[in-house]
């Protein structure tokens, strides 16, 4: 009799709705400034966060090398799990308009494009904001950067193993810090490192905000 007490109980209490709150693990890693979740498919995109350059100098600490006004990328979101975790996009865009680039290396007079290779790249976005771009298996994070020279032009190759940036929901922005390229290929007039700087800001799904959770 007691039993049938308790399951009788259990069975009113469900059907009043006196169940536990939904928990704050609910939340996905990645959601709108206006609260919604950001689904699997949807597309996310920057550019460089108002009055910053994107930046490949020869060193960490130099100011020698390429500097961009205008860069832009788009990811697809292919995982948002509950937070705390990490969510995963698909990097298929990422470009610099040359027409806002300038170079102040010996011999260089100008740069005729930037290209990022081997896209797509798998970009993961955890909790504590730490952002991480990784290429295909078996490839790598590759930039091909054309110069203009007294000689014509060159071609520049650069390659990364990974990168590393963080977010934050301060101003909705990524930012990459010296990140290094090595190079790969090129003419004597192409420095032997590219260390990439750069601040995307704000990170936006159609046009909103996105918040990392």
């Amino acid at each position: 009799m007691r039993t049938r007490t308790l399951f009788t109980l259990t069975a009113a209490v469900a059907a009043l709705g006196l169940t536990a709150p939904a928990s704050a693990a609910d939340t996905p890693v990645l959601t709108t400034t206006d609260g919604a979740a950001v689904a699997v498919g949807d597309v996310l995109d920057a550019s460089l966060a108002s009055g910053t350059a994107a930046t490949f100098y020869s060193s960490a600490t130099g100011t020698s090398g390429i500097s961009c006004t205008s860069s832009a990328f788009a990811a697809t979101v292919t995982d948002n799990p509950a937070a705390p975790g990490t969510a995963t996009e698909s990097l298929t865009s990422h470009s610099f308009d040359t027409s806002g680039c300038t170079a102040n290396v010996v011999g260089v007079l100008g740069v005729s494009g930037i290209t990022v290779d081997n896209l797509p790249y798998t970009t993961s976005v955890s909790s504590d904001g730490t952002v991480s771009v990784t290429p295909g298996a078996g490839s790598a994070i590759q930039s091909t950067v054309r110069l203009r020279t007294l000689l014509g032009t060159i071609n520049c190759v650069y390659r990364a193993p990974s990168l590393t940036g963080r977010a934050s929901n301060a101003d909705n922005s990524i930012t990459f810090t010296n990140q290094q390229f090595t190079k790969a290929s090129g003419s004597s007039l192409c420095f032997a490192n590219a260390f990439f700087t750069a601040k995307y800001a704000p990170v936006t799904k159609g046009g909103v905000a996105v918040h990392v959770n």
